[in-house]
């Protein structure tokens, strides 16, 4: 297994967002139909998550997932094994909050697993097809083929 950063692994995308501060509240942007991480629409939901839990592993087969955190503090876990990858065997984790308030684009293929490290953890995928059970893979997050998350 080797150690990247989120964006050196092939189909995964970090961009920065913007916020714009108001008196009686903020604007966060998420996705617009120009970006080059916005493959089309096919449904937008928030998934939560209690301090300390893990979601994962899961592994979108078709699908490109543009995730966004809507509240919390939430560390992502990404790790490549499709053979096909110049980043085969990389691993990678990020954390987002409002302070490195970024967008991740997570394309097909990829396995990823997030955790809430704050009291309320919402994130936001905006995801380019609509749900089709059929289309993704799942691993518990100790299964021993997949890399230790600590």
């Amino acid at each position: 297994m080797i150690r990247k950063e989120f964006s050196e692994i092939q189909g995964i995308q970090v961009n920065p967002l913007k916020i714009i501060n108001g008196p009686k509240g903020d604007v966060r942007h998420a996705l617009k139909a120009n970006d080059t991480s916005f493959l089309g629409f096919g449904e937008a939901y928030f998934s939560t998550m209690h301090q300390g839990e893990i979601k994962g592993w899961k592994r979108h087969n078709r699908a490109t997932l543009n995730l966004v955190l809507s509240s919390g503090i939430v560390r992502f876990f990404a790790f490549d094994d499709r053979t096909d990858s110049v980043s085969k065997g990389a691993f990678a984790e990020i954390i987002l909050s409002l302070d490195n308030y970024q967008r991740l684009t997570i394309g097909p293929g990829i396995w990823l697993a997030f955790q809430g490290l704050s009291e309320n953890n919402a994130i936001l995928n905006i995801c380019n097809m609509q749900h089709d059970p059929t289309e993704a893979d799942n691993r518990e997050i100790n299964d021993p083929i997949m890399p230790k998350l600590s």
